[in-house]
């Protein structure tokens, strides 16, 4: 597959390059610096996850031997948290690069997912969500993406308050879940979260459903993380502060996509989603309740 800017409207590449100018402003504010190991711990494999650039990045590395994990050392209620990750080049069939926060908390965890799942060379790369609430998920999409991941950084954030949950891919949301309590649909609130990355080898599943396997001989396979950004309430923390309207996530702007957002967004489902449970009468003969609500 040939990845080009004509994949994307340019109206939208404009409004990106004016979106990405004013966070850069908004953050200058509240910016710190930003390295490994003042904000996260090797969680698994240490020999595996080489630090950068005086750890202001990270290189991940799977073989044969082992994958590799990290994790915040804090959990937070409700917030915004992206990195910017450079993914497997070539064949990585069978691999899978995830950015998640996770409750760890078992049966009734919360979890966010991003996981970049493999691909055989020349083939588009597939990104799938998912959303587990109260211990309950099955809540797959997935997208490809319109451009080559492992050939340059690109952003990846969450956006976690009390309205959704929107994951998006250098601030072009896509995937939206909706606080639905009022339609009796589960939604994270209560359980602080731990950010949480790893590399690792699952060929039983992550490409084309199983049946393209990992290729050894091309290991190591690596990933690159940098530009660590973590804005949320800390757990524990200053009293009050996930319910604080103050704070800059739950403001106005964040409540809901705007119309450039919203554009962003069905522009990606209507060229790019590739799987929605949403849509899977096998699964769910009955549409879930929140996939009722649209955009």
């Amino acid at each position: 597959m040939t990845y080009s800017s004509r994949m994307f409207p340019e109206n939208i590449l404009a409004s990106l390059f004016v979106a990405g100018f004013v966070t850069v402003l908004l953050s200058v504010a509240d910016a710190r610096p930003a390295t490994f190991l003042q904000d996260f711990r090797t969680t698994w494999s240490d020999s595996h996850i080489k630090q950068l650039d005086g750890g202001k990045g990270i290189q991940l590395l799977l073989d044969q031997n082992s994958g590799c994990g990290f994790a915040s050392k804090s959990k937070y209620l409700f917030g915004r948290v992206s990195m910017k990750i450079k993914l497997i080049p070539g064949d990585s069939a069978g691999t899978v690069t995830a950015f998640y926060m996770n409750s760890d908390t078992d049966q009734v965890r919360d979890e966010l997912d991003f996981e970049f799942l493999g691909n055989r060379t020349g083939q588009p790369y597939s990104v799938q969500t998912n959303v587990y609430a109260h211990g309950k998920g099955d809540r797959e999409q997935r997208v490809n993406l319109w451009f080559d991941p492992a050939a340059d950084f690109h952003t990846y954030s969450i956006l976690w308050n009390h309205h959704h949950v929107v994951f998006s891919v250098d601030e072009v949301p896509i995937r939206v879940y909706k606080n639905n309590e009022a339609k009796g649909v589960p939604f994270p609130k209560f359980q602080p979260m731990g950010i949480f990355s790893t590399l690792w080898e699952a060929d039983d599943w992550a490409t084309r459903g199983g049946l393209e396997k990992i290729d050894w001989s091309k290991a190591p396979f690596y990933a690159y993380y940098k530009d660590f950004d973590i804005e949320g309430c800390p757990k524990p923390g200053p009293s009050g502060c996930e319910s604080n309207p103050k704070n800059l996530w739950e403001g106005s702007g964040y409540q809901q996509l705007d119309a450039m957002a919203s554009r962003r967004y069905r522009w990606v489902r209507m060229n790019h989603m590739v799987y929605d449970y949403c849509t899977d009468k096998q699964r769910y003969p009955v549409t879930p309740p929140e996939c009722m609500d649209g955009i």
